[in-house]
């Protein structure tokens, strides 16, 4: 499967990897997509140790993201965004394929 190149923006690549610094026997963020959420699909943030063989891996300076197969076909051509606002600071996924997502940014539906 060809990537629509799942992108990392600048605040997430700085962020991931401030956390990977602070946690080095993790080697990468995996980010996959599992069933559930207020809208039907959850996304899933993980500090992992190992790649798995048909892993996605996404390097943006010293920033590395794992994303599987199966979640990769919800979030063909999708950035991967920190946002940092009155409420703290959090992953969002910028997802062209969701036609519905939560107030949580977590969530959304397809």
């Amino acid at each position: 499967m060809t990537d629509k190149s799942v992108t990392i923006s600048d605040a997430a690549a700085r962020r991931i990897a401030s956390i990977l610094g602070a946690s080095p026997e993790k080697q990468a963020l995996r980010v996959s997509v599992e069933g559930g959420g207020c809208s039907g699909f959850s996304y899933k943030f993980d500090l992992v140790e190992d790649r798995q063989d048909d892993d996605l891996l996404l390097e943006k300076d010293d920033a590395r993201v794992l994303i599987d197969q199966l979640s990769l076909v919800y979030m063909d051509g999708s950035e991967i965004d920190c946002v940092d606002n009155l409420l703290g600071q959090s992953f969002q996924i910028r997802n062209p394929n969701a036609v519905a997502s939560c107030g949580c940014g977590t969530s959304f539906s397809i």
